[in-house]
């Protein structure tokens, strides 16, 4: 029927499925790997389904000719697409898909370049140099965070320097702040150091890691 849908509807032709490489998850009798024993005896089918389509911010762009029409700045591959039998509160059986998005950068720059000065430990207060592009939004609400190589979140900094609090020379477009010793991590260890931009709401530059 799904099948017959996409050929007939014209909003699902664009979306895309995976091979159905598992049995039909319809209709089962509860809490069983059984199909419908009940009077209506109903046919197995593949009622549960993941359908899925890329609306490339470059469909968009290219009409005011922002990027080319073939670039895509957004990828989906699907990795998996499997049922689960063992399941059996229900009479049709989960089903579930693994996805791997790859997403092209907006701007091949960044919007900011970060670098520690000189050697980092907690012997010292430290210095951050960064420069930013002429026409980057600052506010004075921007922050330099100090992060573990691992981090998966803008709030698993270990410390940070507001941009104009702790700032202690500027030089044109390049600017230092500082960080104060008592704050970074004697164990030490592989950082990065990334500029949070409040107006944008977003990390705009990451530094190269470097040991403390």
């Amino acid at each position: 029927q799904l099948n017959m849908a996409k050929k007939k509807e014209e909003f699902l032709k664009e979306f895309k499925e995976g091979p159905l490489q598992f049995k039909p998850t319809y209709k089962f009798d509860l809490y069983s790997e059984v199909y419908d024993t009940s009077e209506k005896k109903r046919k197995p089918a593949w009622t549960d389904r993941i359908l899925w389509k890329v609306k490339n911010l470059s469909e968009i762009a290219s009409k005011q000719g922002e990027f080319p029409e073939e670039e895509k700045l957004i990828s989906v591959t699907l990795d998996d697409y499997v049922s689960h039998m063992s399941y059996g509160i229900s009479d049709h059986k989960p089903v579930t898909g693994t996805f791997k998005l790859e997403m092209k950068p907006l701007v091949s720059d960044p919007l900011v370049v970060l670098n520690p000065e000189g050697e980092w430990s907690a012997e010292h207060d430290v210095v951050i140099r960064y420069s930013a592009v002429p026409e980057f939004p600052s506010s004075a609400w921007d922050w330099i965070g100090l992060f573990q190589v691992t981090f998966r979140h803008v709030k698993d900094y270990v410390t940070y320097a507001w941009v104009e609090d702790d700032e202690i020379s500027s030089d044109g477009n390049s600017k230092q702040v500082y960080m104060s010793a008592s704050e970074i991590p004697r164990a030490g260890g592989e950082f990065l150091l990334c500029y949070y931009s409040n107006n944008l709401q977003t990390i705009i530059g990451i530094s190269e890691p470097f040991q403390v």
